[in-house]
């Protein structure tokens, strides 16, 4: 008898056929193109101030050419008086060519994403130009702010070809910038330099001019490059070499004026400076005297640009000239170098100036300074490079000031807890017999009685 066979039908599997590259290619983009414009439905350029947190910061920033975040908490009251000036300058910012958008973070909220930022005040404002931030230290009126902003999207070297383009440059360049104007120039030459110093001064090329303009601009000849600050009322002129270090020096050196009038805003220009201050201290700025020696003050910083000139009087503001040890009783015009920090430097015999041939006296101050014949002496107390006065210095004062007086307070609470709480003592019978005695006698014998 045959043993049964077992039959195994074995099937070969139906491979499908993969789909063609086209239509995965279509695919893709399909998808690529919805997160697109679900990118563009979520954040759109229509004038209005956006509200970012940490689920949207990130896809915002990458969206936007230009964008300014305000950092904010919604119980501090500089940022609830800065909230309606963006309001007001978000939809001027946001039709310009380049538009600016702005937007705001409240800090308070969301922690992380201000540390991640380093924010550590309030209202803190941030510029994100292409990815990358930088402070932003300009006006916060809606109008001052956009003339600032501006500046950012501008074009790297304007052609200018006429007075009245010239005119109208620097009136719409606003007091903010410094403005740099090169007369007979080529384009060529700055655009380098206008590019690498984009956020710090305006740049142009004066094509065709008047000798009217020459006359306006104070110069001998051309081409020259001309550094305007129109909030100092100050110029300064090069002649070249137009190549090199030589151009980007003296650009480098005017962003700031020829002298700086020192208050509490200006200062904050020479935060990051770092060539040492020729500080000349009066007993009132506004007096006619100090308006004749600004001028010499100028001459001298022409030939010394390795040097920063400032000037401020003792009346507008006794408090920092105080930390230079002048006041009342010195004798001023008080000339010194500052380094910007803790140390300044005195000339040895000319430590301040007399009425007569300033000029001369200015010159061997410098003279003397640069031959070493200085005494180094140091500030009263640290300015604003210093830790107490920086924002972070200030912050952690006031919280080692606060754990200090909460530490003093819960001690002063355990002593009146410890004291409300302290048992009552118990004596021995020999005690409680010695005080009922003692208490007999003195009721016998207590004031304004008599023993008989």
């Amino acid at each position: 008898m045959e043993k049964s066979r077992k039959w195994c039908f074995w099937r070969k599997p139906k491979i499908k056929a993969a789909p063609p590259m086209p239509i995965i290619l279509l695919l893709l983009l399909c998808i690529f193109e919805t997160g697109i414009s679900s990118t563009a439905d979520q954040f759109k350029v229509d004038g209005k101030v956006l509200e970012l947190d940490e689920s949207n910061f990130d896809s915002a920033i990458s969206s936007f050419d230009y964008i300014l975040v305000d950092f904010y908490a919604p119980w501090c009251r500089h940022c609830k008086l800065l909230s309606p000036q963006l309001d007001e300058a978000a939809p001027v910012l946001a039709g310009l060519k380049e538009p600016i958008v702005i937007a705001k973070v409240n800090a308070d909220k969301f922690t992380r994403l201000a540390s991640k930022h380093d924010v550590d005040a309030y209202p803190t404002l941030k510029l994100f130009m292409h990815g990358v931030s930088m402070e932003y230290y300009g006006p916060r009126k809606a109008d001052s702010l956009v003339q600032y902003l501006k500046k950012f999207v501008s074009t790297d070297v304007s052609i200018l070809i006429s007075d009245s383009a010239i005119s109208d440059f620097v009136e719409e360049a606003g007091t903010f910038f410094p403005i740099f104007i090169g007369f007979g120039l080529n384009e060529t030459v700055l655009s380098n330099l206008a590019v690498k110093y984009k956020k710090r001064a305006w740049f142009s090329v004066a094509k065709d001019f008047s000798d009217e303009a020459k006359v306006l601009y104070d110069m001998e000849k051309v081409p020259a490059l001309v550094a305007i600050h129109p909030n100092f009322k100050q110029q300064s002129i090069f002649y070249g070499p137009f190549e090199g270090e030589f151009l980007e020096d003296f650009i480098k050196q005017n962003f700031l004026p020829p002298v700086v009038p020192l208050n509490h805003e200006t200062l904050k220009l020479l935060k990051d400076e770092k060539r040492k201050i020729v500080l000349t201290i009066t007993a009132d700025e506004n007096e006619d005297q100090t308006q004749n020696l600004i001028k010499l003050l100028k001459a001298a910083a022409s030939t010394n640009r390795d040097l920063v000139f400032g000037y401020f009087g003792l009346k507008q503001w006794e408090d920092f000239a105080d930390k230079f040890e002048a006041n009342e009783k010195t004798k001023l015009p008080k000339i010194i170098v500052w380094d910007g920090d803790e140390d300044y430097f005195s000339v040895i015999g000319i430590e301040s100036l007399d009425n007569e041939d300033q000029g001369s006296q200015i010159s061997q101050f410098l003279e003397g300074y640069r031959q070493g014949k200085t005494e180094k002496k140091t500030v009263k107390a640290r300015l604003f490079m210093g830790f107490f006065n920086s924002v972070v210095g200030i912050i952690a004062f006031f919280i080692i000031f606060i754990v200090v007086a909460m530490m003093i307070l819960m001690i002063v609470l355990l002593i009146i807890i410890s004291k409300d709480n302290e048992p009552v003592r118990v004596g021995s019978r020999e005690e409680v017999d010695r005080a009922d005695n003692s208490e007999a006698k003195s009721s016998q014998h207590g004031p304004g009685k008599k023993e008989d």
